[in-house]
């Protein structure tokens, strides 16, 4: 059962974080991407502290690195914030070249908590929706939004699906949608 007061102090926090950042290349408030994700763990059976990294995973990558993350563990405890640290792909800023961070997201795959394999699925999977969604709509445009060639984003997506079906324990359903979405995906490039 979800604690309704914690959920709700992290949707408020995310809200606050994230307030003005936008969705790349659209006018989509950030937010939505966050509560998204959260749904998302919530509808594949994720605990409180999965749900509430769900809101939060990307606090730390955009809003204030390792400070934002010592408050989180404050606030929401310590496997909340260890899940978040593992779905970040860096806290420096400016952050290192995208592939380096991908590369190194991918590799450390194997030893990350269960948790944190389902809320970084989940992340990616809205990632992969939106971005097929988002090509339908705009076309080939789509890909100036990133920092990355459409080869480059289709390669660490299906990195990415290797992996997760490699090392995440169950969520038949939720891996077989996003390799999906992932092929999908490759025939818009």
């Amino acid at each position: 059962m979800i604690n309704k007061k914690k959920y709700k102090q992290a949707i408020d926090y995310a809200y606050k974080l994230h307030l003005n950042q936008k969705r790349k290349g659209t006018n989509i408030p950030y937010f939505f991407h966050l509560v998204s994700v959260s749904t998302l763990v919530i509808e594949n059976n994720g605990t409180t502290e999965e749900i509430i990294a769900g809101l939060l995973h990307d606090a730390v990558e955009d809003q204030g690195g390792l400070k934002t993350l010592k408050y989180i563990k404050s606030k929401f405890g310590n496997k909340v914030a260890k899940i978040v640290e593992e779905c970040s792909d860096s806290y420096a800023t400016p952050k290192p070249p995208w592939i380096e961070r991908k590369k190194l997201y991918i590799k450390k795959m194997s030893s990350k908590l269960q948790s944190s394999l389902l809320v970084s699925l989940c992340d990616k999977y809205h990632n992969a929706s939106c971005i097929v969604n988002d090509h339908h709509r705009v076309g080939k445009k789509l890909w100036k939004r990133f920092n990355a060639k459409p080869k480059e984003i289709v390669w660490y997506y299906e990195s990415l699906s290797e992996s997760f079906n490699r090392h995440l324990k169950g969520y038949k359903v939720l891996k077989n949608n996003y390799a999906s979405v992932v092929q999908e995906m490759k025939k818009l490039k």
